[in-house]
C-alpha cells in the first residue's frame, strides 16, 4: 500500500508518521512517500521520519521528492495537508481584518476566506494530477483548510474525495477522559460545518448498554466544558449542546478580537515551534516524536487519518467525523454543500448518518455560513474582485457593505502573489 502525503514537509508530519508506526496492523503501509517543494524542510522531516519508522520496526520505506506526479504515481491514498503561502501569509490573514474591526483567524471569517482563495486553485492542480497518475480508486483525504470549501472544490470537480478535521475526535478523546473511558465507547452528535459544529450528544456504550451522558455532564460539569470552548455557561445550557471553541469568534466576536489587539498571533506562536522542532528533526539521536510537537497543534490527527484510511482500504463500514457532501443530510443545504457529521465509512464511499433537526439559531448560522461558502468557492474557482466582495458580504462576521470592500482591497493587496487573476 503507498501512502502520500502532499505538504509532508510540514513539521506535524511526525505526528502522522508517529500514528502510521503505531497503527501498522490496521493500516499497513508499505511506501510513504512525503512531497514537499522546501528542500530543507523536506530533508529534515523525511530523515527524522525515517529514524521514527526504523525505531518502531515499521518495515516500510519513506521517501520524499519535490515531484507531485513522482509522488502520487500509483498511489492507494493522498493526504493533503497544504499551507499556500506558509505561516507568513497565515500571520496576514490574522491581522488584515483588524484593520476594519473583524477577527483574524485562519480558517474563520475574512482571514479564512483569503486561505481558501489562496488554497483551491492549488488543491484543483494537485488533485488533477492524482486523477492521471493515481491508482485508478485512490482516495484524496483532505485536511488542508478550510475544510469544508476545500472539499466541497474536490467534490464538485469529481475527485474521490472526503474532507477530515480533527475537532470531533479532540472532542471524543476529551469526553472519554473526563468519564473514564476508553475512546472507542464514546460516539459524538457531531453536527454542523467544519468549524461550527456542535456537541448535541455524547454516548456512552458501557457493557452493550448506551446512554447519552451529555445531560448530566451539562448539569455537573458545564463550567468546565464551557471555559474550554470559550462560550458562556449559559450558552451551552441554552443549547443543550456544546459548541466547538470556533463558535466563540461567532458568540463573542468582539471580546475576542479586544484579545486579539494586544495578543501575538498564532502564527508567529507557531513559528517560534517549527523553528524548535526542526533543531530537533535535525539531530540524529531524536528517534521519537518530541513532546513539544503537541504545541503545534493537529492534535490526534495522525489517529483519525489512520482510521478513515483504514475504513476507506478495508471496507470496515464504522462510524466517523468526516467532511462529505449533504445530500438531504440537513434539509435545508443544498444537497451539493459539505457538511460535518458522522458517516458510515465504506471503501465504495462515504454516507452521513441520520441527523435530528437542528434548533433554530443553529439552522439560522449554519445556513447563513453555507451562503457565504457557495460564494467563496465560486470566488476561489473562477476569481474576480466583485466575487470577493459578494462573499465577504455575505459572511456573517462581516455583513456591512463598507467592510466588505475595505476588506476586499486588504485581502487582495495582502495575497495578490497566490492569486492568478489579481496579479
Amino acid at each position: 500500500m503507498k501512502v502520500t502525503v502532499v505538504g509532508g514537509g510540514s513539521t506535524y508530519t511526525p505526528e502522522l508518521v508517529d500514528g502510521f508506526a503505531r497503527m501498522r496492523d490496521i493500516l499497513p503501509i508499505d511506501e510513504l512517500v512525503l512531497v514537499d517543494p522546501d528542500p530543507e524542510r523536506l530533508r529534515l522531516v523525511s530523515g527524522f521520519a525515517r529514524r521514527m519508522w526504523a525505531h518502531a520496526g515499521h518495515p516500510g520505506t519513506i521517501t520524499a521528492t519535490d515531484d507531485v506526479v513522482r509522488g502520487v504515481s500509483d498511489a492507494d491514498v493522498v493526504l493533503l495537508q497544504l499551507r499556500v503561502g506558509g505561516q507568513a501569509a497565515r500571520h496576514g490573514d490574522e491581522t488584515f481584518p483588524h484593520e476594519v474591526g473583524c477577527i483574524g483567524q485562519e480558517t474563520t471569517g475574512p482571514g479564512g476566506f483569503a486561505k481558501a482563495l489562496r488554497t483551491v486553485p492549488v488543491v484543483l492542480d494537485i488533485a488533477d494530477t492524482v486523477r492521471r497518475h493515481a491508482k485508478p480508486d485512490a482516495w484524496i483525504i483532505d485536511f488542508t483548510n478550510p475544510v469544508g470549501i476545500v472539499t466541497r472544490a474536490l467534490l464538485e470537480a469529481g475527485h474521490r474525495a472526503v474532507g477530515l478535521c480533527n475537532v470531533a475526535i479532540g472532542f471524543q478523546r476529551r469526553f472519554a477522559k473526563l468519564l473514564d473511558v476508553a475512546p472507542g465507547a464514546v460516539s459524538l452528535g457531531h453536527v454542523g460545518l467544519n468549524h461550527l459544529t456542535w456537541e448535541r450528544s455524547i454516548t456512552v456504550t458501557r457493557d452493550g448498554v448506551q446512554e447519552d451522558v451529555l445531560p448530566s455532564l451539562l448539569a455537573t460539569r458545564v463550567d468546565e466544558l464551557a471555559d474550554e470552548v470559550g462560550s458562556p455557561r449559559a450558552l451551552l445550557e441554552l443549547q443543550a449542546a456544546v459548541p466547538s471553541y470556533y463558535l466563540h469568534y461567532f458568540y463573542a466576536h468582539d471580546e475576542v478580537l479586544a484579545e486579539q489587539l494586544v495578543a501575538p498571533t498564532r502564527a508567529e506562536a507557531v513559528q517560534d515551534v517549527e523553528r524548535r522542532l526542526l533543531a530537533q528533526y535535525a539531530d540524529e539521536s531524536v528517534v521519537e516524536k518530541p513532546a513539544e510537537l503537541a504545541l503545534r497543534g493537529g492534535a490526534f490527527y495522525s489517529e483519525a487519518a489512520v482510521d478513515l484510511m483504514a475504513s476507506l482500504i478495508t471496507d470496515r463500514g464504522d462510524a466517523q467525523v468526516v467532511n462529505l457532501r449533504n445530500d438531504g443530510a440537513l434539509p435545508f443545504l443544498p444537497d451539493d454543500h459539505v457538511i460535518e457529521v458522522p458517516a458510515t465509512i465504506r471503501t465504495s464511499g462515504v454516507e452521513a448518518l441520520p441527523i435530528a433537526p437542528l434548533s433554530a439559531e443553529m439552522e439560522g448560522l449554519v445556513a447563513h455560513v453555507a451562503a457565504y461558502e457557495r460564494l467563496a468557492l465560486d470566488a476561489a474557482v473562477l476569481g474576480g474582485v466583485d466575487r470577493v466582495r459578494r462573499a465577504m458580504l455575505a459572511h456573517p462576521l462581516v455583513g456591512q457593505w463598507d467592510k466588505a470592500v475595505r476588506l476586499t482591497d486588504l485581502l487582495i493587496a495582502r495575497n495578490a502573489q497566490h492569486l492568478a487573476w489579481a496579479r
